[in-house]
This record gives C-alpha cells, sequence and structure tokens, in this order.
C-alpha cells in the first residue's frame, strides 16, 4: 500500500453504506488500513433490509489500494465494541484514525412531526442510534488512539453547528440527535487536545446515499434525472465526496487547527483543494443557506 495515509489504521463505525462507506473507500484510497463495522453482512441483514454489506465496504477499500476489514458489530453492544478495539489492538497495536458514523435512524423519524405526535419508542430509539453509539465506540476505541500521537476522530453528523443553530431539523429527535454529534465533537476536542489528538465534527451536503438514490427512483449514473422532482437536488454530492474531506483531514500534519470545531465537505474542500468524482466543489450548506432555504429557484451557479 501506498499514498499519505500509508501505515496507518483507521476505523469507520458505521461503514455498511452511504458516508461511511465513502469515508472508508477514501481512506483506502490514501493508502490506510480500514476496520469497517455495522450490522449487515452477506450471512445476515439488519432491520434495514438493504442489499449494502460491510464485505463489500471492505472489498472496495482494498480495491482502491488500501486494505479494508470487516467486523460486525453492534455499537449498542458495549461488549461488541470493546472486542473490536481490542481486534484492532491485538492485530494492528494501533489506532490513528477514528470516524463515528453509526447513524440507523431512516426508517425511526417522522417528517415535521411534534414529540407529542411521533412516536416515542421509535424517537428514543433514534437518539440511542445516533449518540449512544458514538459514546460507547469513543470510550473503548479513544484509549488505544491515544497511545499514538496525533490520532483524529471525526464525528459524522448532518448540518454545521452554525445552521443547525439557528434552523429547525426535521423534528424534535433528529434535531437533538444531530445537535447533540455535534457538541460530541466540541467536547472531545476538549478532552482530547491536550493529550495530542483532535477532534472534529464533520457534515456531507446533500449526499447521493444508496438510499437518497433509490428515494428519488435513479442510479449515480443518471442521478440528474430526478432534477424533475427537484431542482435543488442539482447541488448533491457522492459519499466520496465527505470521504476525500476525512482523507485530507487525516493526512494533515496540522489537522489540530480545526480541533473542537464543525466542519463540511464543501468547506474543506475549498481547504483542501479536492473534488467530488464529476470533478465539480459542490458547497451544498452555503447554497442552502443563500438559495433553497430563501425559496430562490435552483441555481447551483458558484455553488459548484
Amino acid at each position: 500500500m501506498s499514498g499519505p495515509l500509508a501505515g496507518k489504521v483507521a476505523l469507520v463505525a458505521g461503514a455498511t453504506r452511504g458516508a461511511g462507506r465513502g469515508i472508508a473507500v477514501e481512506l483506502g484510497a490514501a493508502g490506510a488500513t480500514v476496520y469497517v463495522t455495522g450490522r449487515s453482512t452477506r450471512a445476515r441483514r439488519s432491520a434495514y433490509d438493504r442489499p449494502e454489506t460491510i464485505e463489500d465496504t471492505a472489498d472496495q477499500v482494498t480495491a482502491a489500494g488500501g486494505r479494508g476489514i470487516a467486523v460486525p458489530t453492534d455499537h449498542l453492544v458495549p461488549a461488541e465494541v470493546r472486542t473490536l478495539v481490542d481486534r484492532i489492538a491485538r492485530e494492528q497495536g494501533r489506532l490513528d484514525v477514528l470516524v463515528n458514523d453509526i447513524w440507523g435512524g431512516e426508517k425511526l423519524f417522522e417528517w415535521d412531526t411534534p414529540v407529542w405526535e411521533h412516536d416515542l419508542d421509535n424517537g428514543l430509539t433514534l437518539l440511542r442510534l445516533a449518540v449512544e453509539t458514538h459514546a460507547i465506540t469513543s470510550h473503548h476505541a479513544l484509549p488505544l488512539l491515544l497511545e499514538g500521537t496525533g490520532g483524529l476522530v471525526v464525528e459524522m453528523t448532518d448540518g454545521t453547528a452554525e445552521y443547525n443553530r439557528d434552523t429547525y431539523r426535521v423534528n424534535l429527535f433528529y434535531d437533538l440527535a444531530k445537535a447533540s454529534v455535534l457538541r460530541m465533537a466540541f467536547a472531545l476536542g476538549h478532552e482530547l487536545g491536550p493529550r495530542g489528538a483532535t477532534a472534529v465534527a464533520l457534515t456531507p451536503g446533500w449526499m447521493r446515499s444508496e438510499i437518497m438514490l433509490d428515494a428519488f427512483g435513479v442510479r449515480e449514473d443518471n442521478w440528474r434525472d430526478a432534477l424533475d422532482r427537484e431542482p435543488h437536488f442539482a447541488i448533491s454530492e457522492t459519499p466520496h465526496y465527505v470521504g476525500r474531506a476525512v482523507a485530507a483531514l487525516a493526512a494533515d500534519p496540522e489537522v489540530a487547527r480545526f480541533n473542537g470545531r464543525s466542519l463540511s465537505s464543501g468547506g474543506l474542500a475549498r481547504e483542501y483543494g479536492f473534488t467530488d468524482l464529476d470533478g465539480s466543489r459542490p458547497d451544498a450548506w452555503r447554497y442552502l443557506t443563500e438559495v433553497q432555504d430563501r425559496g430562490k429557484p435552483a441555481d447551483v451557479t458558484g455553488y459548484r
């Protein structure tokens, strides 16, 4: 393996599909050994009941130039996470990058539904999946990460701190989950910074995940056909875009300057100069604020 992350070891928790898969593959493309976890395997599907598996992600990591290792893990079960980290320590003796991307809430939240009408069990489960999993994983993985120097923790969320501060996100449970992860990165920055490591929160823009493409009835090769239904989808990006953001952060010897901060794929593209797969640099959060949320007609000129 070669590349700026050759010799580095990463754990992408929640890498079955979407951002987690894109991040794992781009870390592999930069030469890293990447442990990918999730609940969907070739032998057993999770409650999502979708075809993507962690073994497929691991194969893509290896094909990209790294080494992908799939480990089935339920991050709500502390013993499974502890076993995972013990395995990484035994096999690699180090952990350089931790990406907390566990989510699993797409089927649990109800759009624009007040808390008293929202299904309570689904809402509480969403919070456990989105927040508790991250805390469990950090608790068990950070001691290994701190055995080295310059480690990086990336807390994946939806929305920047600035955007989420001023914008109601879907419903109380969703809003709280995404705000909590942003605050996790801030708190971890205070705990990790003095110990030589860095924590950041990172959001993709409007991401063309497998689930999103299915929702619009398109594929990656014809995604623009969805613009007839939703013109603002023109600002969307592939999961590889945020993956390249993580790879750039992990390879930056001065990444500590971002400690505790909220970052976006579009903002980091300007910082580091990477592009999405099509060569563009979509800046979704600026677009949402300046165009979509103001009710203007869809026009991505100057935003990608």
